[in-house]
């Protein structure tokens, strides 16, 4: 199932998820800082969804009060929510 989530307050501007049952296959993340990005994303491919949340919430980058990892996080807290996962 594709999920896409608006991050907020950060320079990345649109998450695309792939999920299978409670697995994150693929995550494209667009802006933000490539080289970060795209290396988070491929650590987290194949780990369960609550894998992904509890290495990654909570992360801060500067003083934004978040981060693209948090905002990762928060996104599949909200994927969890929505389908009961």
């Amino acid at each position: 199932m594709k999920y896409t989530y608006t991050p907020e307050g950060v320079c990345s501007m649109q998450m695309i998820f792939e999920i299978d049952g409670n697995i994150v296959k693929n995550l494209k993340i667009i802006g933000g800082c490539p080289g970060n990005t795209v290396g988070v994303s491929e650590l987290i491919k194949g780990k369960t969804i609550d894998e992904v949340i509890n290495t990654l919430k909570g992360i801060l980058c500067g003083n934004k009060g978040t981060s693209c990892p948090d905002q990762i996080a928060k996104a599949l807290e909200e994927y969890k929510e929505k389908y009961n996962v």
